[in-house]
């Protein structure tokens, strides 16, 4: 099995988007020889604990609102390509995301990453919660059969908070500036939502390379 680690943020579309090519590309594959993880990255490290008005948010990283339509208006348009319904109207709060990054690492000790982060990308795009709130991520962990009272004692409390914001430094230190980046082997970087036809050939390659071994 091959280690591919995937770097990323619950509010970045294009990692929905790149998580749903690469899937395609696995269910097309079927012994595809990659055993997934998920690894922290805060698009905006420095977003209020609370969050902010997901308007106001977009029209000041984007110089206006018309830029802002534009850019969404493509991300969308990307998404319905792959099968995703995106309701950027539902979306009325732009979250600080380390809470859900501390709860995507609690699940990965439990064996249930996927799921979580799944269901963090279904909250978000399709049903526009904030998942920033300990409420909404409570009631992700108990959806993906975590313990809901224990998930919410940790993220009352601080832990595993200095770990999160270590892991997402470490990577821009390794030159990440961008979500989603995937890290194949622990040695190749592949970044951005590639096509499935992209990740067919890396892992028609990979599996020939471990033949002629």
């Amino acid at each position: 099995m091959i280690k591919l680690d995937i770097i990323s943020d619950p509010i970045c579309p294009w990692c929905y988007i790149g998580k749903t090519r690469l899937e395609k590309a696995l269910a097309e594959a079927e012994d595809h020889p990659f055993v997934i993880e998920w690894h922290p990255f805060q698009l905006n490290p420095d977003m209020p604990a609370a969050g902010m008005d997901r308007r106001e948010y977009l029209e000041t990283k984007f110089g206006g609102k018309e830029n802002a339509v534009r850019v969404y208006g493509e991300i969308e348009q990307h998404a319905r390509d792959e099968g995703l319904e995106i309701d950027f109207a539902a979306m009325k709060r732009t979250p600080n995301t380390i809470n859900a990054h501390r709860l995507i690492h609690w699940a990965g000790i439990e064996q249930k990453q996927n799921a979580v982060v799944d269901a963090l990308f279904a909250a978000y795009f399709n049903e526009g919660r904030d998942i920033g709130d300990i409420d909404v991520l409570a009631d992700i962990a108990d959806s993906a059969g975590m313990d809901a009272a224990v998930v919410r004692k940790l993220l009352e409390s601080d832990a595993d908070v200095e770990d999160i914001r270590a892991r997402d430094a470490h990577s821009r230190k390794m030159g990440v500036n961008s979500v989603p980046t995937f890290i194949v082997a622990n040695q190749h970087a592949v970044p951005g939502a590639q096509p499935v036809e992209l990740w067919l050939k890396v892992i028609a390659d990979l599996k020939a390379q471990t033949a002629a071994e």
